[in-house]
């Protein structure tokens, strides 16, 4: 049996071991859940310390409480490995947002291009947008078929996830990545870059 300087008070520490548990008896299971019984406390101590482990408080609400016998160094190894694991699948990635006007010149929208694509392939949400001004709005159309071809050169790679909408003096869209989809950057030339060449 280990000694341990974190009790259930302590950060992070979340379970009785050891000569923390005061009860006067316990529903005592070994390493593999096979049930022991009711024991006395000094007698599941003595076990711990028999098979060189620790009487760890799993259910403290139980009647008796329900103690097991496990390594609790390796345990709380194990419980930080998944919450960690947890907290990395559940983070929420960034909303990225890509700018164009409606008269972008082929260049700068590559660039753009080029940068949405390194977001998405990082894991992020991009919404791209459409800017107007004053008069401008007369020419939605254009800006509309730029955020197709936006969706087009981003479609091996990225899905829509709202629809092309008006937002006051722009339009935009959001895209987000396809699942299993993690291509190197710069995998493939752009369709626009192609054409150029061709």
């Amino acid at each position: 049996m280990k000694s341990y300087n974190s009790g259930p008070s302590d950060k992070g520490a979340k379970h009785r071991i050891n000569h923390e548990i005061k009860v006067p008896e316990v529903r005592l299971i070994d390493a593999d859940n096979k049930p022991i019984g009711i024991r006395s406390r000094a007698e599941a101590l003595s076990i711990a310390e028999l098979r060189n482990l620790d009487l760890v408080e799993i259910a403290p609400t139980a009647k008796p409480p329900v103690c097991k016998l496990i390594d609790y160094g390796k345990f709380l190894y194990e419980q930080q490995k998944k919450e960690k694991t947890q907290k990395k699948n559940q983070m929420q990635k960034a909303l990225k947002e890509i700018r164009f006007k409606w008269r972008t010149a082929p260049h700068d929208f590559n660039f753009k291009l080029k940068h949405a694509r390194g977001f998405i392939e990082d894991g992020n949400k991009v919404k791209a947008s459409v800017m107007f001004r004053g008069r401008e709005l007369a020419h939605s159309d254009i800006g509309r078929d730029l955020l197709l071809k936006f969706i087009e050169e981003m479609s091996d790679i990225a899905k829509v996830d709202n629809p092309l909408s008006n937002e006051g003096r722009s339009i935009s869209v959001t895209l987000s990545p396809l699942k299993g989809s993690r291509p190197t950057k710069s995998s493939r030339p752009l369709k626009s870059e192609q054409k150029t060449k061709d």
